[in-house]
């Protein structure tokens, strides 16, 4: 049985593709490896094949024209056959003792019948220069070493929302959501975390530190020259998880405040990187972006606008967008995140 597929999505990673895939090998027979090449022009196709010929019970490889990260997830998530699903990307890689931690807790999940939609552990920040490395957990947010539900959730940071990096979904479950992120469009990570959040049922924290997110390089999606050049695509995510649900009728109370901040992350994001780019255009596209929310669910606008993220990225005027700006900076400063 494969506990786990992980699908690695790959555009041109020939430098460091190899990483990512040697460290979960460690999992053994317990792990299934996709290796999704996204139309790549260098040698990531070869590398790819020569690892499934050298592991061909654990390594499987999809080539197909390129689709952007999101679809790269898509064709892992169709081609998996393990019981939980994954995504590392070919850059990140994961921690070899907290992946077997993280098995060990599947097989004895397995041996007691039980089965959970959703596992979430830690993640560090393995940035470029940084002496200190950045780890996020959940200690105080989520119950340890049990399995509970969203009504069981304590209070998350902001530098503690749930991301790509720290879930692992129960395979089935994700295909039943019927979840298929967009082609060519960047930060779909945050509709892979977000859409299956109301599929959830049953939720395990495991307190270790198992994905390494490398951070730091000049052409990665979260640079924040990258991030300003692509601040349509953020506005478009943004807007489809605004699409995605009536937060109103979310059964479980702590879930719908965990969605609600949640959008109140994006949309701030969304908005000072539009203000962040200094170009008149942008600051008329982050008061549409507002409007849409606005018309869309009066509702969760009045909670996101008049909460503290909506009145700090919100103050008026130019000395108002440079204070919005500076507490940005400051904030990158003491997470890390880009």
């Amino acid at each position: 049985m494969k506990y786990i597929s992980f699908a690695i999505p790959c555009y041109n990673s020939q430098e460091y593709m190899a990483h990512a895939i040697e460290s979960i090998l460690q999992g053994g027979d317990d792990v299934e490896i996709i290796l999704v090449n996204d139309g790549s022009k260098d040698n990531t196709s070869a590398i790819a094949h020569e690892y499934m010929e050298k592991y061909p019970d654990i390594i499987k490889v999809v080539d197909k024209e390129n689709g952007g990260h999101g679809d790269a997830v898509n064709s892992g998530l169709r081609n998996a056959t393990g019981k939980y699903f994954k995504v590392v990307d070919s850059d990140d890689w994961v921690d070899v003792e907290a992946l077997h931690k993280i098995l060990q807790l599947l097989r004895n999940l397995e041996d007691e019948d039980e089965e959970i939609d959703m596992l979430i552990s830690n993640y560090v920040y393995e940035k470029v220069g940084a002496a200190r490395k950045k780890c996020i957990h959940y200690r105080n947010a989520l119950p340890k070493d049990e399995i509970f539900r969203w009504d069981d959730l304590g209070h998350f940071r902001i530098d503690q929302y749930i991301l790509m990096h720290s879930v692992i979904y129960r395979t089935e479950m994700l295909k039943l959501s019927q979840l298929e992120l967009p082609k060519h469009t960047f930060y779909v990570d945050n509709i892979y975390v977000y859409y299956p959040l109301p599929y959830v049922r049953k939720i395990y924290y495991l307190d270790v530190d198992f994905y390494r997110y490398f951070i730091g390089r000049d052409d990665q999606s979260v640079n924040e020259k990258n991030m300003i050049a692509r601040a349509d695509q953020q506005i478009f995510v943004t807007k489809t998880m605004i699409d995605m649900y009536h937060l109103k009728d979310i059964p479980s109370k702590k879930l719908r405040r965990y969605m609600i901040n949640y959008l109140a992350i994006m949309m701030t994001v969304s908005s000072i990187i539009l203000i962040r780019s200094k170009k008149s255009e942008n600051l008329m596209k982050k008061k549409e972006l507002w409007r849409y929310l606005k018309k869309k669910d009066m509702r969760t606008f009045l909670k996101i606008r008049y909460g503290i993220l909506g009145q700090t990225i919100n103050i008026p005027g130019r000395s108002g967008r440079k204070i919005s700006s500076m507490v940005y900076s400051a904030a990158r400063r003491v997470i890390g995140f880009n």
